[in-house]
């Protein structure tokens, strides 16, 4: 990464996004404190990363589509454990709460291995905001939902964003998906921030209908820089082979 700058206030909506190998998921691992930066500072609500890392995730969620859950624990025991390692005043009435607010009360008696990919990433977002947490950082949030499923799930993420003041720092490949979800966009392109603004202003600023033509347009130039060193890695071993067979006709003559 390279003077990647991000600031992001309370209830503000932002994606992070670019290709793969973009720099994304090494961002949100420096945001979660897994990643220390070689050089630069993270800090979350006030309290700096790594130093002070616990402190500063009792006010962060975490939701990705390829965190496990438990395969024999009924939905409702884990969300109660977690209500509980949370310290909530009232775990069980939060864990209710979480349940109806992303419409998954029918779910509460479902163990692990009952429940699709979708249905485990909403239960991975129902513990996610158990207890309110100020920022929730959500990678590929609804990557295995169907549409209808991922409608209820933006909607209550929205609502969590405007009545809690919840911060969502949010990284997809469904483009239409962030132009719902988020106000701000962010691409990165080869450990760098290539755009910053509002997905229209970010569109228009590369001469693209939406944030799927910025995307697609990305990923070209890094295919084509891809494509420009594998060329000259290519040359580079054909010039040295060059080398070496002229060296042994010399010394064999």
């Amino acid at each position: 990464m390279d003077g990647v700058d991000l600031i992001l206030g309370e209830g503000e909506r932002l994606g992070l996004l670019g290709p793969n190998g973009a720099g994304k998921t090494t961002t949100l691992l420096m945001c979660l404190g897994v990643v220390e930066p070689d050089e630069g500072s993270v800090e979350i609500l006030g309290h700096p990363l790594p130093a002070r890392r616990a402190r500063a995730l009792e006010g962060v969620g975490f939701v990705a589509g390829y965190l496990p859950l438990p395969d024999r624990v009924r939905v409702r025991e884990y969300l109660r454990l977690y209500a509980d390692l949370y310290g909530l005043a009232a775990p069980a009435a939060a864990v209710e709460a979480a349940l109806e607010r992303f419409g998954i009360d029918h779910l509460a008696h479902a163990i692990g291995t009952e429940l699709s990919s979708g249905q485990r990433t909403l239960v991975g977002i129902a513990k996610a905001a158990l207890h309110r947490p100020r920022l929730m950082v959500l990678d590929e949030p609804t990557a295995s939902l169907d549409p209808d499923v991922a409608l209820r799930v933006r909607t209550a993420l929205l609502a969590l964003s405007r009545e809690q003041g919840t911060a969502l720092l949010v990284t997809s490949h469904d483009m239409v998906e962030v132009e719902r979800l988020c106000e701000r966009v962010v691409f990165l392109h080869a450990g760098r921030v290539a755009a910053d603004g509002t997905p229209q202003e970010v569109a228009r600023g590369f001469g693209r209908q939406d944030l799927e033509g910025v995307f697609l347009h990305l990923a070209e130039e890094r295919d084509r820089a891809g494509r420009a060193v594998g060329k000259d890695s290519k040359d580079g071993t054909d010039r040295a082979d060059l080398a070496d067979r002229t060296a042994e006709g010399t010394a064999a003559r």
